[in-house]
């Protein structure tokens, strides 16, 4: 039978639907899951296995596009088939699912470290599962935006060459994404903030700006919300801190923001800067979701905006959705400037892609670019 599917899908957009691959030990959750992946007609169920041993045996048989793989599993965990996974099947899709536990964070960031492509925290009981409508929305939402983008990679590999002699071109964005985008002037003086969000692919990106962004962080202060939970920001300061030599923390409500520290929007509440006693510093608060998100970037950028006009640089890294869009805007309202992780570098381009479509960038850039570019803005040049 054909498939029929609405026009936005990405069955629509690629021919056929995403190949999914469930592993987790815990029976009640797979069904669950497995419901909720046979409900969506982009999506097919390949296989719904109990251990990673079995992902591990079945996966080049099955071929899937996705993998939700849980962390913790008995005969082998999550962490331990991740990588023999990626050896089997090089750009098969991998999304790390455990409960949210310093334990099952640690190891969650490191399975990015080692090919994974995202994570998703679980709720910790069966039944916070079954009612969790956020949990179901964000788990469909990942496998369909990251099976989308690597089958997108494959059709433009598997292209035939206009000729036997010439060699295939590496990777680029797809043909629509940058055809419109219009840059804005850079900035003419130096910036004093530098603003960051992130979500899908953040932790890696981050870690690659922020390591090669050098005398940046010596000269501003670096404000970052990355879409995490509780728990997961905090280790992913402590990774941070290791990783670029400078002191990476959870943001505390009421501190002072000064340079030579990156200050991280602690999970489950969002960050702001306001003016305070002739001082600016830090403002959390735990309202309501902003973009289905908590924390958001857009109150970041907002208050950025505010405080700081025309110093304020915005930084909007790899994600999903259009989270720090309206607040990118106010960034320019003030006169300050924004740069987006370009389209073949990002793990999903929503987030930087939506900036990048409204107008709003001085500079879409390679991941490897941001780092120097950023260096060579707050020390006062253009090029």
């Amino acid at each position: 039978m054909a498939l029929v599917v609405a026009p936005h899908s990405t069955a629509f957009a690629v021919g056929r639907r995403i190949r999914v691959m469930l592993v987790d030990d815990a029976i009640v959750v797979r069904g669950l899951f497995a419901r909720w992946v046979e409900a969506e007609p982009d999506l097919e169920l390949v296989a719904s296995l109990r251990s990673g041993r079995e992902a591990v045996n079945q996966i080049e048989r099955v071929a899937p596009d996705v993998v939700v793989l849980d962390v913790e599993m008995p005969d082998m965990d999550g962490i331990t088939a991740l990588p023999q996974l990626l050896a089997k099947k090089r750009d098969v899709v991998v999304i790390m699912a455990s409960t949210v536990t310093r334990r099952n964070a640690e190891v969650s960031l490191r399975a990015l470290a080692l090919g994974a492509a995202d994570y998703i925290p679980k709720p910790a009981t069966s039944r916070e599962i079954n009612v969790g409508a956020d949990f179901h929305r964000d788990l469909i939402e990942k496998i369909r935006q990251l099976g989308l983008r690597t089958l997108r990679r494959r059709s433009i590999l598997a292209a035939p060459a206009p000729c036997a002699a010439t060699i295939a071109p590496p990777l680029q964005p797809s043909a629509h994404a940058h055809a419109d985008i219009a840059l804005r002037p850079m900035p003419l003086t130096p910036p004093r903030a530098l603003l960051i969000g992130s979500s899908t692919g953040g932790p890696q990106a981050l870690n690659a700006v922020l390591t090669q962004a050098g005398p940046v962080l010596d000269r501003a202060p670096v404000l970052v919300t990355q879409h995490m939970p509780p728990t997961f920001t905090a280790i992913l300061a402590e990774h941070l801190t290791r990783a670029i030599k400078h002191p990476v923390r959870e943001a505390v409500d009421g501190e002072a923001v000064q340079a030579g520290t990156v200050y991280l929007a602690p999970g489950g509440r969002h960050m702001s800067v306001v003016h305070r006693d002739n001082a600016i510093v830090i403002a959390l608060d735990d309202g309501p979701l902003i973009n289905f998100c908590k924390p958001s970037v857009d109150p970041l950028f907002t208050s950025a905006a505010a405080v700081w006009g025309t110093k304020a640089l915005a930084l909007v890294l790899t994600g999903m959705g259009h989270d720090g869009l309206a607040g990118a805007k106010q960034v320019v309202a003030a006169g300050g400037h924004v740069v987006a992780q370009d389209e073949a570098s990002s793990v999903v381009w929503g987030m930087p892609g939506q900036v990048a479509m409204a107008g709003l960038c001085s500079a879409v850039l390679p991941l490897t670019d941001i780092g120097p570019k950023l260096a060579r803005l707050f020390a006062g040049e253009r090029a």
